[in-house]
């Protein structure tokens, strides 16, 4: 899974790289990512998602917030494929479509996830209210894949037999990771964003 978010991760930022404005930073990209990731709501989980990026991130909250998109995206495309093998392996018509509409709101998060990264590109040359639109449509984007996501979740509540509730819980172990990871990188999209307007 590493490697599938590092190769996202390039080829996501030799598309939209555009150097950001130096401003006082932390000495080294990795002290970087741990003080970036102080602001998100699960920090020890930032940290060990974003610090094999640290050569690429360098000091930039841009880069940052396009890294943590991009572990997101392919944290969200394992856990839907992985809910799509699930379906055929209830025979509970409820739980049944409880998997599929999770299916649906996966599919949902991913496409919001890959608009909110194309969002991010462009706000490499913007400023003032151009910055501001581009920025508050992947904040307004990223909100939306993270309610799809805890949406997912929604069917999957009360009882039901052993094999059920095996699903149950490797489903939602797998998409509480994902929403987890986007909750992160929603914060550091809000820091970015924050740092950006105060320049």
């Amino acid at each position: 899974m590493a490697r599938l978010e590092i190769s996202l991760f390039l080829l996501i930022n030799l598309l939209i790289y555009t150097p950001e404005s130096a401003i006082a930073r932390p000495s080294k990209p990795t002290d970087f990512i741990k003080s970036s990731c102080r602001a998100t709501r699960y920090p020890v989980l930032c940290v060990q998602c974003l610090s094999s990026f640290a050569g690429e991130i360098h000091q930039s909250h841009r880069q940052l917030a396009i890294a943590a998109l991009s572990i997101s995206i392919s944290r969200t495309r394992s856990c839907s494929s992985f809910v799509h093998g699930q379906a055929t392996r209830t025979k509970n018509p409820r739980e049944h479509r409880a998997v599929q509409d999770c299916i649906e709101n996966m599919a949902d998060s991913l496409d919001r996830l890959h608009q909110s990264v194309q969002e991010l590109g462009r706000t490499g040359r913007a400023a003032g209210q151009d910055f501001v639109w581009h920025i508050s449509n992947v904040q307004t984007w990223v909100s939306a894949a993270l309610t799809d996501q805890d949406t997912c979740l929604d069917g999957f509540s009360g009882s039901g037999s052993g094999s059920d509730e095996n699903l149950k819980a490797a489903i939602r172990r797998r998409v509480v990771n994902v929403a987890q990871v986007t909750s992160n990188a929603l914060a550091l999209v809000n820091r970015f964003a924050s740092r950006h307007r105060s320049l």
